[in-house]
């Protein structure tokens, strides 16, 4: 039980001090033996500190790694924002435009309307200026030609001379003086 203690404990370390001790035949085996066992546990000692450095070293590089992914991540969702961001903008300017624009066409379409409807009111108007002005032209005529008193105005027109003026003022009157006692 005590060699196997003995094995597994210092079986390599003193294996390996007793082959330098035989290589190197020091004056004081033992002294150089210690000295030996001494800077092989340094050894090992500072190979386990080198470990456990590398294996630090390698979780920060893989937090780092994972650190650097999960920003890329970030940066990506972040491009990702902004680019819907940017096409909602965009959907909504195009939006606003085409309500602008058929605002536009609205505005116009009643105009056009109004316009026509303008128009027609004037059409409308002219049409009832005219019938207007036609009744009151046959009014006219008729009640003049109608009424004791006044002249004849057919006469009158033929009695105009070439130059389109009446053969004179008394003839006229005197005319339609004769016209008035005769009805």
């Amino acid at each position: 039980m005590e060699s196997q203690y003995l094995k597994q404990c210092l079986g390599d370390c003193l294996k390996k001090g007793l082959a330098e001790v035989v290589e190197h035949r020091p004056a004081d085996p033992i002294e150089y033996l210690a000295h030996w066992i001494y800077r092989y546990r340094r050894n090992l000692d500072e190979g386990e500190k080198r470990m456990l450095e590398r294996a630090e070293l390698e979780r920060e590089r893989e937090a780092a790694l994972a650190e650097l992914e999960i920003l890329r991540k970030r940066e990506e969702e972040e491009r990702m924002i902004q680019q819907k961001l940017e096409e909602q903008r965009q959907a909504e300017l195009e939006q606003e435009r085409q309500k602008a624009e058929l605002e536009q066409e609205h505005q116009k379409a009643e105009l056009e309307q109004e316009h026509e409807k303008l128009e027609l009111q004037s059409e409308e108007d002219n049409v009832q200026l005219q019938q207007e002005d036609q009744k009151e032209d046959e009014k006219t005529v008729s009640e003049l030609t109608d009424r004791p008193g006044t002249p004849d105005l057919t006469k009158a027109e033929e009695e105009l001379d070439q130059s389109g003026q009446p053969e004179s003022k008394t003839d006229l009157t005197a005319e339609a003086e004769e016209s008035s006692e005769q009805t």
